[in-house]
C-alpha cells in the first residue's frame, strides 16, 4: 500500500469517528422508525460503469446509485477523496468488481468493513483469466541470448589467442580486455538499466494492480450475467422485500446479455480477419470467448508502456496482418499509440472499455448496451 493509501485510509478513520461521535444521539433516536421504514431506498454506490448500470437496471425505483468514478477516470490510477469515502461509509451497499482493478477499493475494504455498510465484490466466483507475459519473455529469451552469443564469442576469442607469442598475447590480452569492460560497462550497463527501468517497472506496475490476471470481466456479456446474479442477491439481502422486482429486472437483463452474446458471435464469425490494434491490453475475454486476437500497445494497465524491442515487434505484426486501424480508448491517452499509427499509416477509431464514461455518454443517456453495439460497429469496421 502507498502512502497516499495509508494517508487516505487514516483520514478517513478520522473523519469516521468523528461523524460517529456527533451522530450517536439522532441514530439512537431514529432507529426504530428507520428500521421500520420499508419503503425507504437503499443507496447504493459503484465504481466500473456496468455496475453502475446492471445496479440500476436490477434495482429499479427501489434503489438510488451513484458512481464513485468521474467522467474520463483511468479506473486503474484513480484516488477517491475523504469525502467520496465518507459517502460509501454512509451508504447501504458498495460495489466494486473485486477482480484488481480499483486498487483504492482493496486497500480501503478493511475500513469500510467496521461501518454498517455491505460490500460486495461482483466478480466474485468468476474464474479471471491468467496473463501470458508474452512480451516479458520474448525479452527474457533475447536478453539472454544475447549474453549468451557474446560471453561465447569472448571464449572463443581467448582460446584463439593462446597459440601466439607472449608479445601478442599480452597486448590481445590487454586490448580485448580493455574492449569487453567498455562493452561490459557501458553496452550491457545501459542495455540492463533500460530493461530494469522499462521492462521491469511495467511488469512491477502491472503485477501491482493486477497480479497475473486479467480484471476486465464486464467486457464478456456471459460473465457479465454473473456480475449481475451477484448483484441481484446481494440487493436482495438487504431488501427481502423487493425480491421480486430485482429477479424480474436480473431476468430481463441476463436476456439482453445473452443476445449480446450472440451478436458478438455472429460478428465475429463473419469477419474477414480475427486481428486488433488496441492501446492496452483490455480484450482478453473477447479473445478467449470469441477468438478475437488483440495486438497490444501496453499491458493491462495503460501505463504498462512497451520497450523498443516490443514497439518493433508490435509493428512488424501490424504490417504482417495489414491492420490498417488502431483502437484508442475513451478515457486512455496512448502517445506511443500514436507513434505506431504514425509508423503504419493506420487510421483510428475508438473502442469503449466501459471502465468509465465520459461526459458526452452521460448527456446522451448511453447505458452499457447502447456502448457495446458501437464496439460491435468499430470491430466491423476493423475486421472487414
Amino acid at each position: 500500500m502507498n502512502t497516499k493509501s495509508y494517508l487516505l485510509t487514516s483520514m478517513l478513520t478520522i473523519v469516521l469517528l468523528l461523524t460517529g461521535c456527533g451522530n450517536q444521539e439522532n441514530q439512537s433516536t431514529n432507529a426504530t422508525e428507520s428500521n421500520n421504514d420499508t419503503n425507504s431506498k437503499l443507496e447504493v454506490y459503484t465504481i466500473i460503469f456496468p455496475l453502475e448500470d446492471f445496479t440500476k437496471k436490477i434495482g429499479g425505483d427501489e434503489i438510488t446509485v451513484t458512481s464513485v468514478y468521474p467522467p474520463n477516470v483511468d479506473a486503474h490510477i484513480y484516488e477517491p477523496t475523504v469525502k467520496t469515502m465518507k459517502n460509501i461509509a454512509d451508504s447501504d451497499l458498495f460495489i466494486y468488481t473485486g477482480a484488481g482493478v480499483e486498487g483504492f477499493a482493496e486497500q480501503a475494504e478493511e475500513t469500510l468493513q467496521k461501518e454498517d455498510v455491505h460490500i460486495l465484490k461482483a466478480a466474485e466466483g468468476i474464474e479471471l483469466l491468467k496473463t501470458t507475459e508474452e512480451h516479458s519473455h520474448e525479452d527474457d529469451v533475447a536478453h539472454t541470448e544475447e549474453h549468451s552469443h557474446e560471453n561465447n564469442a569472448a571464449h572463443e576469442d581467448e582460446n584463439s589467442h593462446e597459440d601466439d607469442t607472449a608479445h601478442e598475447e599480452e597486448h590481445s590480452d590487454e586490448d580485448n580486455a580493455a574492449h569487453a569492460e567498455e562493452h561490459s560497462h557501458e553496452g550491457n550497463a545501459a542495455h540492463a538499466e533500460k530493461h530494469s527501468h522499462e521492462d521491469d517497472a511495467a511488469h512491477e506496475d502491472e503485477h501491482h494492480l493486477h497480479g497475473d490476471q486479467d480484471p476486465h470481466v464486464w467486457l464478456d456479456p456471459i460473465l457479465s450475467i454473473k456480475l449481475a446474479e451477484n448483484i441481484k442477491n446481494a440487493l436482495i439481502e438487504l431488501k427481502p422485500e423487493s425480491k421480486e422486482i430485482f429477479e424480474d429486472n436480473f431476468t430481463n437483463l441476463k436476456a439482453d446479455l445473452t443476445a449480446l452474446d450472440q451478436t458478438f458471435h455472429e460478428t465475429l464469425e463473419n469477419s474477414k480477419t480475427k486481428y486488433i490494434l488496441v492501446s492496452h491490453a483490455a480484450y482478453g475475454y473477447w479473445q478467449d470467448r470469441y477468438g478475437l486476437e488483440q495486438i497490444a500497445i501496453a499491458g493491462l494497465s495503460p501505463s504498462q508502456e512497451p520497450s523498443q524491442q516490443q514497439l518493433t515487434e508490435i509493428i512488424t505484426e501490424s504490417e504482417e496482418h495489414q491492420l490498417k486501424y488502431v483502437l484508442f480508448e475513451q478515457n486512455v491517452q496512448s502517445n506511443v499509440a500514436k507513434v505506431i499509427q504514425d509508423e503504419i499509416g493506420a487510421k483510428s477509431l475508438t473502442l469503449h472499455n466501459l471502465e468509465s464514461v465520459t461526459e458526452e455518454d452521460i448527456k446522451n443517456n448511453e447505458d452499457y448496451f447502447s456502448i457495446m453495439e458501437k464496439n460491435i460497429e468499430t470491430l466491423k469496421t476493423v475486421l472487414n
